[in-house]
């Protein structure tokens, strides 16, 4: 039987968050002296709190490409970048950066408790998450660690992520060329997708190639989804979103979307997953589901 795509990534989403919640687990490790109860809530309110989980589940399935033999070091990967990823949404949300009151249905970290608790919860889920990777708990060889932690750090720090918001934030009220918003979005956006597609592999040992056209169909689908995001932002309810819409062009943000319409956003999705469709060609049936992520990230209405 074949289960759809939606079933396989709620099925992944749960495996990440049970491992997230024994991460955040009240007893402090080896070498901790004390997890503050209050942080605690914090840290759990901005990651125990829904979401697809796209991100931990293409590590999943790309390390699942080549048989990894231990779950455990692919969920702790996962559930690594999750944190990652957390921690970006919880400082995106605070007043000085995009001042949301609403994620994932919720209220923001900063709204349930108070601007320094969602500064200090970011802080604790970035730092935590090399931990997750780096820690002999994770088991894999220590190379791959240390490679999957210098990843990780390239692709959230100022050359990725971290980079991509400030350009983000740089870019408000002014006109950028397509050249200059589609870097901003490889940063934002793209870099930690694309990390998610690459760490699976160096989970499952593959080969320097692989990892590299891992990395690739992870670009091609970190753009899709910066597209199929804007065009929501264009044309979706905040009810259906669960977060405050129609912000990036009252801010003037600078999107492909808002630069090119929704038409020739449009096409551009179906490009971009038959791009990435082409990318997995050489792993043949055992990409399928991966197949099924691009199109999902494409046609996602939230």
């Amino acid at each position: 039987m074949i289960l759809p795509f939606e079933v396989k990534l709620a099925a992944g989403a749960s495996l990440v968050e049970n491992t997230l919640r024994d991460l955040l687990d009240a007893r402090p490790l080896e070498g901790e002296l004390y997890r503050p109860e209050r942080l605690l809530k914090a840290m759990r309110h901005g990651v125990l709190n829904g979401g697809k989980r796209l991100r931990p589940f293409l590590v999943l399935e790309t390390a699942a490409l080549f048989d990894a033999s231990d779950d455990t070091a692919a969920l702790r990967v996962a559930a690594a970048l999750e944190c990652v990823h957390c921690y970006s949404l919880v400082h995106d949300d605070l007043p000085a950066m995009d001042d949301d009151d609403l994620r994932r249905g919720q209220p923001t970290v900063h709204r349930a408790f108070d601007e320094a608790a969602a500064i200090l919860a970011g802080d604790s889920l970035l730092t935590y998450a090399f931990d997750i990777v780096s820690a002999p708990e994770t088991p894999l060889p220590a190379e791959a660690r240390l490679a999957l932690v210098n990843r990780l750090a390239r692709a959230s720090g100022i050359g990725g992520m971290a980079g991509g918001q400030a350009l983000d934030l740089a870019a408000e009220g002014s006109r950028l060329s397509e050249e200059e918003i589609l870097r901003l979005q490889a940063m934002k956006t793209g870099a930690l997708i694309r990390f998610a597609c690459e760490a699976g592999g160096v989970v499952g040992g593959a080969q320097p190639a692989d990892i590299e056209r891992l990395g690739e169909f992870g670009a091609a689908i970190g753009l899709a989804f910066q597209l199929a995001d804007d065009l929501l932002d264009l044309t979706s309810s905040s009810e259906t979103m669960g977060k405050a819409t129609g912000k990036d062009a009252a801010a003037g943000k600078a999107t492909l979307a808002g630069l090119h319409g929704v038409d020739w956003t449009r096409r551009q999705l179906n490009g971009l997953v038959a791009q990435a469709e082409d990318i997995l060609e050489p792993f043949g049936e055992r990409a399928e589901t991966l197949r099924q992520a691009a199109r999902f990230v494409a046609d996602r209405q939230n």
